[in-house]
C-alpha cells in the first residue's frame, strides 16, 4: 500500500522535536510556523498542543497551507488536542511526554526565528553537552530603548557547567538582560557575530529553550504541575534551575529570536512556581 508523504515523515525520528503550546492566538502561531518553514537544519518534526476548545488548528485554511510547507520541506507537522486546560507546566508536560527526540525545543507561539536559529542552538548544545540553550527574545518595539544598567553580560569561557541559581540571589539578576531589546543592544556593541556564536550565563530564558530531552526528563521534566493550580506562570523557570543545578544551561548570543509581543495567555500570575516549588 502506497504511503502518504505524511505517513512517511512520521516513522522518521528526526534530531529536533519542536514543540508548540498553543491557546488563543491562532495568527501569531501561523507567524512562528512560517519562520520554521526555511531553517537551515533540517532534522527536525514540530508538535503543536492545542488547547483551543473551540476551534481546531488543522482544520484553518492558513495552517493547512504551512503544513504543506513544512512538509515539503521534510518536517512533520502534528497537532494533539490537550483538553480540559491544567495549566502551562502541564502543557509542557504533554509536550514532552509526545516527543521522543533526543533534543527538545520549546517554542512560545509568538516567537519568530531567523533561519538559521535551530542550526546554532543545535550546534551550541552539542559542544557544550549541557542541560539547555535558551535563545534570549528581542522585542523590536524597544529598539530605540537604551537601557545600560541591564546589560551586563558574563561569557562562559569555558564548557558550561552546572550551577545553582535561587530567587532573589545575585544571579538572579541575570535576567534583566532579556528585557526589552537588551541582548540586541549588547549583541551590536560587543561586534558578536553568528559565525562566532558565544555561550552566556543566564538565570533562565524564556520562549525559546532547547533542552537534552533525556537531561530534563532526569530532572523531572514538568511533572511538577499537579502541585501547582491551573493558573500559574514560572514553569519555565523552575524546569530551567533544576536542569542548570545537574547539568549546566546557557543563553546563545546573538539571538535570533524575536518576541510578536501579542498580550499574554497567562493573566493570572499570583502563583510563580519557582517561588512555590523550590
Amino acid at each position: 500500500m502506497k504511503r502518504s508523504r505524511r505517513e512517511r515523515l512520521s516513522r522518521l525520528k528526526k534530531d529536533v522535536d519542536i514543540l508548540i503550546p498553543s491557546f488563543g492566538r491562532t495568527s501569531s502561531l501561523f507567524l512562528t510556523l512560517n519562520s520554521l518553514a526555511f531553517q537551515s537544519f533540517s532534522s527536525f518534526d514540530v508538535i503543536i498542543s492545542d488547547q483551543n476548545s473551540n476551534l481546531a488548528i488543522e482544520e484553518l485554511e492558513e495552517f493547512i497551507i504551512l503544513r504543506r510547507l513544512l512538509e515539503q520541506n521534510g518536517h512533520n507537522v502534528e497537532v494533539r488536542k490537550n483538553l480540559p486546560r491544567r495549566g502551562m507546566a502541564q502543557q509542557r508536560q504533554f509536550l514532552l511526554d509526545s516527543s521522543k527526540a533526543d533534543l527538545v525545543l520549546f517554542l512560545d507561539d509568538d516567537v519568530i526565528c531567523e533561519p538559521d536559529l535551530v542550526e546554532r542552538l543545535v550546534n551550541m548544545i552539542r559542544i557544550q553537552q549541557c542541560g539547555f540553550v535558551g535563545s534570549a527574545l528581542i522585542g523590536l518595539s524597544y529598539v530605540k530603548d537604551q537601557r545600560p544598567d541591564e546589560q551586563d553580560i558574563t561569557f562562559w569561557d569555558t564548557k558550561v557547567e552546572p550551577e545553582q541559581v535561587s530567587p532573589n540571589s545575585q544571579k538572579w539578576q541575570r535576567h534583566k538582560l532579556h528585557n526589552a531589546a537588551n541582548i540586541l543592544h549588547v549583541q551590536n556593541k560587543l561586534h558578536i557575530s553568528k559565525q562566532n556564536s558565544k555561550a552566556y550565563k543566564v538565570a533562565w530564558v524564556g520562549g525559546c529553550v532547547l533542552y537534552d530531552a533525556k537531561k530534563l526528563k532526569q530532572c523531572g521534566g514538568f511533572s511538577f504541575w499537579e502541585q501547582l493550580p491551573l493558573d500559574h506562570s514560572g514553569e519555565d523557570v523552575l524546569a530551567q534551575l533544576r536542569v542548570m543545578k545537574s547539568f549546566g544551561g546557557c543563553g546563545i548570543i546573538p539571538s535570533g529570536a524575536y518576541h510578536q509581543e501579542f498580550p499574554t495567555t497567562i493573566r493570572n500570575r499570583e502563583v510563580d512556581a519557582p517561588l512555590v516549588l523550590v
